[in-house]
């Protein structure tokens, strides 16, 4: 699609922000019209349609593309997508561990205890950590106080919390994440923390290397998404 508009822009309306091309409205691609809640969240949407070139590059749009997703997909379907998002809390990656080599036991432990600790002390659950891939059951009163952390999530936020969630694994770590127990990269190399024990033992092929730096983008532009929805 060609570049069509000289100018872009964020205009009030009524508390939101709607962006707007030569002083016509945006739509989603389900042709709602793309409005946002925060002034944070239009500029960036705006700087991205601004970015663009002679021809439009979806891929260089993030913030455009999970306000599109929120829109057009989580805000008609709340309830389901929230119990999407739960689910990983029955099968969250930190719970489950290798029983070896001791060095990787080791690095997980450093890594992973601290995000459990954060979910014990902030809503004061237990967790069933096990080693292996067998699938064991979390209490039901850990799975119901996760499922309340994402209900109790501003709807806006869950287009990017659900890609933090499937990218790393971990319902828990995002959780950490949001209230800034640990930071987006450190997050992510937790997250990561097996492939990048094997690329250590065995070496970095290029297509690994490709997945591995195109998820950590990913990961990033949702944690910058939720970052500007969340900004005052």
């Amino acid at each position: 699609m060609k570049r069509f508009w000289k100018t872009a822009e964020a205009v009030a309306d009524e508390g939101r922000w709607a962006i707007r091309l030569d002083g016509r409205a945006v739509r989603t691609p389900a042709r709602a019209l793309l409005v946002v809640p925060g002034e944070a969240l239009a500029g960036a949407i705006v700087a991205e349609w601004d970015a663009q070139g002679e021809e439009i590059d979806p891929g260089t749009m993030p913030m455009t593309g999970f306000a599109n997703a929120t829109i057009d997909r989580v805000l008609p379907a709340l309830g389901d997508f929230r119990g999407q998002i739960a689910a990983y809390a029955e099968s969250d990656l930190l719970c489950y561990r290798a029983d070896d080599p001791e060095e990787l036991v080791a690095r997980q432990a450093a890594a992973w205890d601290s995000l459990l600790d954060w979910a014990r002390a902030q809503l004061g659950v237990a967790f069933t950590v096990t080693s292996g891939i067998v699938p064991v059951d979390q209490p039901a009163r850990t799975l119901a106080a996760l499922r309340g952390a994402v209900e109790g999530l501003d709807p806006w936020l869950l287009a990017g919390v659900a890609t933090l969630t499937q990218i790393g694994g971990s319902l828990v770590g995002t959780l950490a994440h949001l209230d800034g127990a640990i930071d987006a990269s450190g997050l992510f190399d937790a997250a990561s923390l097996d492939e990048l024990w094997q690329i250590e033992q065995w070496g970095e092929d290029w297509q690994a290397a490709e997945r591995l730096a195109r998820r950590r983008a990913e990961f990033a532009d949702a944690a910058r998404y939720c970052a500007l929805v969340r900004a005052v």
